[in-house]
């Protein structure tokens, strides 16, 4: 399939798994965790508050399957691992920036919707 018989709105489409992977708000957080080069796992964990060890791990197999996310064991006394976004995830995060600020800068509007429809509700 080339680029432009692509469709996420075709029930079939294969791209409608990429945006399930880069709409998940776990994946989203992890990409942004790696902006700044190689992190350790338990690095990774610290950033993204709230993420269960099982969902962090889940992720980052996700990301390094579809080619986001590089993992590098160093065979040292003891062994650690590494993460890192590969180029593809980089010009991933380059989207997710403005995406990031968007949301903080429209949080209280969003906040204040939320409040009037539960209030009507």
């Amino acid at each position: 399939m080339s680029a432009l018989e692509y469709s996420p709105y075709a029930a079939d489409c294969p791209s409608r798994q990429l945006l399930d992977r880069i709409g998940d708000r776990w994946s989203v957080l992890t990409i942004g965790a790696l902006a700044d080069g190689p992190r350790r796992y338990s690095a990774i964990a610290t950033r993204v508050q709230g993420v269960s060890q099982k969902m962090l791990t889940q992720t980052l197999r996700a990301l390094e399957r579809d080619g986001f996310v590089t993992r590098t064991v160093f065979p040292e006394i003891p062994p650690h691992v590494e993460y890192e976004l590969t180029d593809v995830g980089r010009s991933l995060r380059a989207v997710l920036v403005p995406l990031e600020q968007w949301a903080i800068d429209h949080m209280d509007g969003v906040a204040e919707a939320r409040t009037g429809y539960d209030s009507r509700s």
